[in-house]
């Protein structure tokens, strides 16, 4: 690890799912999550709703051509909510999300969202609807995601963005990377070993 990955702005195209209370299992279906890794889940986000029973393509914007490469997610309401299933933001970074955008969110997914280093954001309702209205007329329009100045552009636009202030603090500092705080306190974590147990500590 060279040091922990600090998160200020992302841009890119978005891809607006609409709806309120859209669920984890809406994400990534059960039956996808017996894996031994999350490898692979992209391809099955939001599964049952982009094909039919055969196979066939039904009309979802992750389907959509023009939606291809999207990095930014647009939502409504509690989106994410249900289970507290990992699998469900797992497989949105793994289609390509790197931020979400929406009204609101289920804590749980959030958090899962933080952990992974995916941004989460809210703005108000009558900001979601512009920014869905505002890629629907023009899909390869760019939007940016300032965390530093919690700010959104789009299509010559501003809004402001809402974010716990712990969590955007971590993307800021790099420390929603746990993995990558803990390697870089490795020495400190084997110091603090010898302490309580008196011995060396095992290899790292």
């Amino acid at each position: 690890m060279d040091g922990n990955i600090i998160v200020e702005t992302i841009s890119g195209t978005c891809v607006p799912v609409k709806g309120d209370d859209i669920d984890t299992d809406r994400i990534i279906p059960a039956r996808f999550m017996k894996v031994v890794t999350f490898e692979g889940l992209g391809e099955y986000a939001f599964n049952d709703e982009r094909f039919d029973g055969k196979g066939g393509m039904k009309p979802h914007p992750f389907n959509s051509e023009s939606c291809r490469g999207a990095s930014i997610l647009l939502v409504n309401k509690n989106f994410g909510c249900g289970s507290s299933r990992e699998h469900a933001p797992q497989a949105l970074m793994r289609w390509g999300i790197k931020a979400v955008i929406g009204e609101s969110f289920a804590e749980i997914f959030a958090g899962n969202c933080t952990s992974m280093g995916i941004p989460s954001v809210t703005v108000s309702a009558e900001a979601i609807n512009q920014l869905m209205r505002s890629v629907d007329e023009e899909p390869s329009r760019s939007l940016t995601l300032d965390l530093r100045n919690s700010t959104i552009k789009c299509g010559g636009a501003e809004y402001p963005a809402v974010m716990e202030e712990a969590r955007r603090k971590a993307f800021l500092s790099g420390s929603w990377d746990s993995t990558s705080v803990l390697l870089e306190n490795l020495s400190l974590i084997e110091e603090k070993y010898k302490e309580l147990f008196g011995a060396e500590a095992g290899p790292a």
